[in-house]
């Protein structure tokens, strides 16, 4: 029999008792929760569609998503939570809305920190930072110092991110290291290209949630969702709440997880036979 969800007395007074999200996260099982998180946040521009708005409006009503899902995860003691804010190609949308997008994210930092320190969260960043405006890598720069020595969760923010963006950026760090340490190429090894990563030193997602319904990985993490199991919901990101976070970790549990081999009862079964 299960043991009682260890983490419970951490929503005590966020969740009411008798809900959908404590019948929920009592099914979650505490020996077994995914160690780092990754979620394509999508839909913020349909639910305004929906609603007549313009998209900015939606862009706005995700970051109460945000909040949740970050402390949510912190309260479960996930290890690291991966938020895909804005994509190399989000360039390609209207100034006004690139803008507005770049104003939440400000926004946010400065009226989330405090709270992000207090719950010993350690901000992170990862993509081109570099080409993103001065004000903003300011408020990323903060951010990030403030929360440095944090033991807790590893929030990182995707901005300015693509999965193949941060290859060619660890291939080129490679070719660098091999240059300066007359290594050959041959030496390099899978874990040469982990340790090259934005994500370096943390593990790799072992749950994606996407949000919306759409079935693509959108350039995200393409090295470390390598065997991340995938979970997808038609909920728009501005309305994912604690209990789509339970749905899709009571999912993630349900699989069955082998990396390519089998799993000890399987192979029990092949050498019976």
């Amino acid at each position: 029999m299960k043991e009682e969800f260890a983490g419970k007395d951490e929503f005590a007074g966020l969740i009411q008792p008798g809900s959908a999200e404590e019948s929920l996260l009592a099914q979650i099982d505490p020996a077994r929760l995914p160690r780092h998180i990754a979620v394509i946040m999508d839909g913020n521009g349909r639910w305004a569609k929906r609603r007549l708005l313009p998209r900015i409006a939606g862009h706005r009503a995700g970051v109460e998503a945000v909040r949740v899902a970050v402390d949510g995860c912190a309260r479960l003691g996930i290890q690291a939570l991966t938020l895909y804010a804005f994509s190399v190609e989000n360039w390609k949308r209207p100034a006004i809305e690139v803008e507005a997008l770049m104003t939440f994210l400000k926004e946010y930092l400065r009226k989330e920190i405090d709270d992000l320190h207090r719950n010993r969260i350690q901000f992170k960043a990862i993509g081109r930072l570099g080409e993103l405006d001065q004000s903003v890598q300011v408020e990323l720069e903060a951010a990030i110092a403030k929360t440095t020595g944090n033991d807790g969760m590893i929030l990182n923010l995707a901005l300015n991110y693509g999965g193949r963006v941060e290859l060619v950026d660890a291939f080129r760090h490679l070719l660098r290291e091999c240059l300066e340490e007359g290594r050959s190429p041959d030496s390099i090894t899978e874990q040469d290209i982990t340790r090259s990563l934005y994500t370096a030193e943390q593990p790799d997602p072992d749950l994606l949630i996407r949000t919306s319904g759409e079935l693509r990985i959108s350039n995200f993490l393409l090295w470390q969702i390598a065997y991340a199991e995938i979970y997808v919901t038609d909920t728009l990101w501005p309305d994912f709440r604690l209990a789509h976070l339970f749905n899709a970790i009571i999912e993630y549990q349900k699989r069955d997880r082998r990396f390519g081999g089998l799993t000890p009862s399987q192979l029990a079964v092949v050498r019976a036979n």
